[in-house]
């Protein structure tokens, strides 16, 4: 029986060394992978390229690894929650490549898939196409785009087994799929791990295939990017 089961976030991340591309899982602040974080915080990797739907907030996600100068370039599709990404993109100290969302997650899903590039409508016509081929598919116009090349996808998981199979919930069930399938190495960390057989092969989103290592991780904060809610004066009672 394959164990890809690893003992932390410490071991699983042993090997991502100064000037690797990284691919983190998430949406918002939901499903990314928390520990892989703090482990690369206190390892002190640096000059990473950190390939994300977002930026995390100033003192969570990846904007802890954005606060010790841990990374050299960010690729990302939506940043504005950030302060310290902000300042450290005006002063010119962060390389930053700002992707439409659903481009984002195209590339990486041609990353999963072995191809090496997509054509996308989105982004003809303005700053995105700049240095692009272009081409025209009946009548309209296409950018080419390449497939990502990251040496590591960390991924967050509801659920997986020491396999390597995974089951995510809700909004984490996002970026994270597409993720772990274009790594060259995938790292997943779980709010639960169970034995092989134990999950419903009909639930699992990404297969064992994909994943070379997995913990089960702790302390998961969860935290919420915005809260909204109405005031007493917006409130209508109806009794």
């Amino acid at each position: 029986m394959i164990n890809k089961q690893v003992s932390g976030a410490d071991e699983a991340i042993r090997d991502i060394k100064d000037g690797n591309t990284l691919m983190l899982g998430g949406f918002g602040l939901c499903g990314i992978p928390e520990n892989c974080i703090a482990a690369l915080v206190r390892k002190g990797t640096a000059q990473l390229t950190c390939i994300s739907n977002n930026a995390g907030v100033d003192d969570f996600g990846i904007g802890l690894l954005l606060k010790s100068r841990q990374v050299k370039k960010m690729i990302s599709s939506y940043v504005g929650e950030n302060a310290e990404f902000e300042r450290q993109l005006l002063s010119g100290e962060l390389e930053v490549e700002l992707i439409p969302q659903g481009t984002l997650a195209t590339r990486c899903m041609a990353a999963g898939y072995g191809m090496p590039a997509i054509y996308t409508p989105a982004g003809v016509g303005t700053e995105v196409a700049d240095g692009k081929e272009t081409r025209n598919f009946n009548g309209k116009d296409y950018l080419m785009e390449y497939a990502f090349e990251a040496d590591f996808a960390l991924v967050k998981a509801w659920k997986g087994d020491t396999a390597g199979n995974l089951i995510f919930r809700s909004t984490s069930r996002n970026f994270n799929p597409v993720m772990a399938m274009a790594g060259k190495i995938t790292i997943a960390e779980v709010e639960e791990l169970v034995q092989p057989g134990e999950l419903d092969p009909d639930h699992i989103h990404t297969p064992g295939v994909y994943v070379h290592r997995i913990f089960q991780g702790e302390d998961y904060e969860k935290r919420i990017e915005q809260r909204t809610v109405r005031s007493k004066s917006e409130t209508k009672y109806v009794g």
